[in-house]
């Protein structure tokens, strides 16, 4: 019988050791992290980190400069009415910003949906509920034209939005006929349509019934991103789409339903400008585009894709609100006012622009 053991060959000469080898273990250098690095992988971390501390800021430095007056409960309530419709279009805008992208169209969206609600439901007496319906049909079918030239042209999304955004506004002004509905038809024959805009007073503040439809929204759009699997496939999408791609996510159907939700939501944010402001007007919403980019930018979201969250963009909203509030009550002119909005982007496309550098 042959030994299994013994048949092992010896050691060759070439696997000797040196007798003068060395023995140490390898180390690897663990260098400390300054403060400021800290500092920076915490904000990368905690996206809302930035925008709550300068929203914090401000009410404070406004409640020392204006005085009792901005922080009286009708002030800050006004402030959270005056937001609503920015916060409902600002959710649109996030998600597609999360995917990388950019929609200059929401406004368009928001405006065309609102005049198509009140032509059916005030003009040709359609039941107000199902005028809504087919405002927030219409809101899907212009967010469909948008991911659909995204996704199976591959054409960029701010040439695209920027193209469908001259498109709804002239559909807009056609369907309107450049007249406005005046608040009074809409309350007579289309009260549903007014209905966000019904005020409620609690505990001394008035908010209206759109403020809680604002952060329900909110509330609903959050537990989507970070509950759900597609939330964590729009994130990778947006992040790097050959990497999310590669490891089995349908990119073009992500980007496809973001883009038909952002137009949805933008119907539901016709809803919440009807009730604000009363009337159905083919002008109004003229700011709303840019509005909605600076509560996302300044809500800490990044331009680059991948990074940004609904939070955020609230709170992004009520920086803007409570900058223009407290600078008018201060007796700034509406030109600083827009100075200072824009300072806001610039830091915080910079900031956004280090955090990343760092991380990387």
């Amino acid at each position: 019988m042959t030994d299994i053991g013994n048949s092992r060959p010896g050691i060759q000469a070439f696997e000797t050791v040196l007798e003068q080898r060395d023995t140490r273990v390898a180390e690897f250098d663990v260098q400390a992290k300054s403060p400021l690095q800290k500092l920076q992988h915490f904000l990368h971390a905690n996206p809302t980190a930035v925008p709550a501390i300068v929203l914090l800021l401000g009410v404070a430095a406004f409640s020392m400069i204006v005085g009792s007056r901005f922080l009286s409960t009708f002030n800050l309530s006004l402030i959270i009415q005056q937001v609503t419709i920015i916060g409902v279009i600002g959710i649109a805008q996030t998600l597609i910003v999360i995917t990388a992208g950019i929609d200059l169209s929401v406004g368009a969206i928001m405006v065309l949906c609102s005049v198509i609600m009140g032509k059916l439901a005030v003009m040709m007496g359609i039941p107000a509920p199902v005028a809504l319906m087919a405002g927030i049909a219409a809101g899907a079918g212009c967010g469909a034209i948008n991911g659909t030239l995204v996704t199976r042209f591959r054409l960029p999304p701010f040439i695209v939005t920027l193209g469908t955004l001259s498109i709804f506004f002239a559909l807009n002004l056609w369907y309107s006929a450049s007249e406005t509905i005046r608040s009074q038809e809409v309350a007579r024959t289309a009260p549903f349509l007014q209905w966000l805009g019904t005020p409620v007073d609690v505990l001394g503040a008035r908010f209206t019934y759109g403020s809680f439809f604002m952060l329900t929204l909110v509330g609903l759009v959050w537990f989507v991103l970070n509950r759900t699997a597609f939330g964590r496939h729009l994130y990778a999408v947006g992040d790097d789409p050959d990497a999310a791609r590669l490891s089995g996510i349908r990119t073009d159907r992500i980007l496809f339903i973001v883009y038909v939700l952002a137009g949805i939501i933008c119907a539901l944010g016709a809803w919440t400008l009807i009730g604000r402001i009363g009337s159905i007007s083919p002008q109004a919403g003229q700011t709303a585009n840019l509005d909605s980019i600076t509560a996302v930018v300044v809500g800490g979201a990044s331009l680059f894709g991948g990074r940004g969250s609904i939070v955020g963009t609230l709170i992004g909203a009520l920086i803007v609100g409570v900058f223009r509030n407290g600078l008018a009550l201060s007796g700034t002119d509406v030109l600083w006012q827009d100075f200072t909005v824009g300072c806001l982007i610039i830091i915080a496309v910079a900031l956004d622009q280090w955090i990343r550098k760092v991380s990387a």
